[in-house]
């Protein structure tokens, strides 16, 4: 099935936003904290909520990683409110289309996610940004595909605006582009890390190298390892984990082995589609498109 003309987006779009500010409070307004204090207390508080954050991936291979991050920023944002994913059509070929089971996985329910697939950029910027001026949404997140000339400095203050005057948290997440001049509030670029194995050699926590870019609030540049708990829609240091003992580790959460071998590559279980999602149901996404 071809996109429907921009128009007809913005039209949908618009009647979405609508039923949602219906339905859903006004966000609230001060700061998104990570739920680990070694990012926290640098950036007094966590990020701040009513302001546009940028996550970058180095490479492809990085891209899960960075999106992960992203939908937990987006978790911690929203907290139960929706969350409107603005996504360009090209990324489907590129990286694979939005896998449900996965998100689930991260803690999010994709009965909460309002998916908007756009044709190309400019519909991606125009989407986020009637998007990121609605209160009534818990979080925006805005994939574009590349380095479309679009998305300039004048493009990012827009959205930051729109942002500012909503308190609503928009995170532009972007792959495969370069690190231009950009209004938003911080950049991250997320690179993946090996995940620690549960018992058995099960898949452990998703598991990130954290380096913050820039920082409008002032600080400087500095990096992170964390993981992020499901069950507690947190981030945490990872040092902090591998500092427990053996036998808290058994009694603790999830029962994580504190003398298992990492794995042996990145893992972060936010899958692309793939052959063996041929044939399955309908994700049950709600769109506007």
């Amino acid at each position: 099935m071809n996109p429907k003309p921009a128009p007809l987006v913005l039209a949908d779009l618009r009647r979405s936003l609508a039923e949602a500010a219906l339905r859903t409070a006004p966000a609230a307004v001060g700061r998104v904290s990570f739920g680990a204090p070694a990012l926290d207390e640098p950036l007094g508080g966590g990020i701040a909520r009513a302001a546009l954050h940028e996550v970058y991936a180095p490479g492809t291979a990085d891209l899960a990683a960075a999106t992960g991050f992203a939908v937990g920023l987006t978790i911690r944002a929203a907290q139960m409110g929706q969350v409107l994913w603005v996504r360009q059509d090209v990324l489907d070929a590129e990286t694979g289309r939005l896998h449900p089971p996965g998100l689930a996985e991260l803690g999010l329910d994709p009965a909460r996610i309002l998916l908007v697939r756009a044709r190309d950029a400019q519909d991606v910027l125009r989407a986020g940004a009637e998007a990121a001026r609605c209160s009534a949404l818990g979080a925006v997140l805005i994939e574009p595909w590349g380095e479309p000339r679009l998305f300039d400095l004048t493009a990012s203050r827009r959205l930051a605006l729109a942002a500012e005057a909503s308190g609503v948290t928009t995170v532009l997440l972007r792959a495969s582009a370069r690190q231009d001049a950009s209004a938003a509030r911080t950049r991250w670029l997320v690179r993946a890390l090996p995940s620690r194995a549960l018992e058995a050699n099960a898949p452990g926590d998703p598991a990130f190298s954290l380096r913050l870019l820039r920082d409008r609030g002032g600080l400087g540049e500095r990096e992170w390892r964390v993981e992020w708990d499901r069950d507690r829609q947190s981030f945490h240091e990872r040092a902090a984990f591998q500092a427990r003992p053996a036998f808290q580790e058994r009694a603790g959460n999830q029962g994580r082995a504190q003398d298992a071998a990492p794995l042996s590559r990145p893992l972060v279980p936010f899958p692309a589609d793939g052959p063996a999602a041929e044939g399955a149901r309908d994700p049950g996404f709600r769109r506007a498109v």
